[in-house]
């Protein structure tokens, strides 16, 4: 039992450097763009999500006032 474990093992690296080897890096200019599109997706989000929770809060103080 033991034996098939020590086996499997060297396989098992094998196939991680096989499937490592087919990874395609992005270029330079590719990742900045795909960088700079995250980056400003998550900041345009976060706007909305502060805008929204202004107006609920405002909203919402008026409602208790009343």
């Amino acid at each position: 039992m033991g034996e098939t474990k020590k086996a499997q093992k060297p396989d098992w690296v094998k196939g991680i450097k096989a499937e490592f080897k087919k990874i395609v890096w992005p270029d330079q200019k590719s990742l900045t763009k795909q960088t700079i599109a995250v980056v400003g997706s998550s900041v345009a989000l976060a706007l909305i999500i502060k805008i929204l929770d202004m107006i609920m809060t405002f909203g919402i103080d008026i409602l208790v006032t009343l």
